[in-house]
């Protein structure tokens, strides 16, 4: 199974390193972003073991909690697309349709 992690997850990835270079820790973010690698690694024999993203309530959108972070991504027949990587306490949001 190929993965892939979008530019927004990238990018989250990196806010979550700069964080912690930030506070000083540089060590932590560095364990951290390589635990959530790992984490999303497992996808690849693994697929389906994310729950469905409660905010949305679709099969194919799914999240790995990795406390305190929720590894939003897409579960397609053969690939899987990581789309961000955010706190847990945070709440995805679908834009809302304009008609």
């Amino acid at each position: 199974m190929k993965i892939s992690i979008s530019d927004s997850a990238f990018g989250d990835l990196e806010e979550i390193k700069a964080y912690y270079l930030e506070e000083g820790v540089p060590h932590i973010g560095n364990r951290i972003i390589s635990a959530i690698v790992e984490h999303i690694d497992t996808l690849c024999d693994n697929p389906d073991i994310g729950r469905v993203v409660p905010e949305f309530a679709v099969d194919k959108i799914r999240e790995l909690i990795h406390p305190p972070y929720r590894i939003v991504y897409l579960r397609e027949k053969k690939s899987i697309h990581v789309i961000r990587v955010w706190r847990s306490e945070r709440l995805l949001v679908l834009p809302e349709n304009e008609t």
